[in-house]
């Protein structure tokens, strides 16, 4: 099977997708004690720690999104890493937490699946001025960023 077979996806895919009655003939709970981990770790790949002092963008976030972003005069439209760690936080990063008896959950900017499946974000890159070409991991536990790979992979 290579990764292009979509017969094979979608043969997996309606093999294990509820259906009307599996859910209603077999109710289910959520254990608390057998959760999935909240994030994503690579455990042997060193930490790149992302600045965490980025300045506000002056920008509301309506603005933002619906205006056409102007590139000013003798700037440049590349971030640095700067600029990429407040396009992380803001698309992913762990905007709140709350404990509670027996854990903690962390809140998302991107939230989805009820806090159990959390969203991954990868970063795929060519050289910017202050990061290498690679393909990254965004740790949002941390703020940093994990090198999966070195090098230019855009046109994969």
């Amino acid at each position: 099977m290579t990764n292009r077979d979509l017969q094979a996806t979608w043969n997996y895919h309606n093999g294990t997708k509820h259906s009307y009655w599996s859910i209603r003939s077999d109710p289910h709970h959520l254990d608390g004690t057998n959760q999935p981990l909240p994030f994503k770790i690579y455990s042997t790949l060193d930490p790149m720690p992302l600045p965490r002092d980025t300045p506000p963008t002056g920008v509301a976030a309506l603005e933002a999104i619906t205006e056409s972003v102007v590139v000013p005069e003798g700037g440049s439209s590349v971030p640095d890493l700067r600029a990429l760690a407040q396009i992380l936080y803001f698309s992913a990063g762990i905007t709140k937490k709350k404990t509670y008896p027996g854990g903690e959950i962390y809140f998302r900017a991107a939230s989805c699946t009820g806090a159990l499946y959390e969203v991954e974000l990868y970063l795929v890159c060519g050289d910017l001025a202050d990061l290498e070409a690679g393909v990254y991991h965004f740790g949002a536990a941390d703020f940093s960023l994990r090198k999966l790979r070195s090098g230019d992979y855009r046109d994969v």
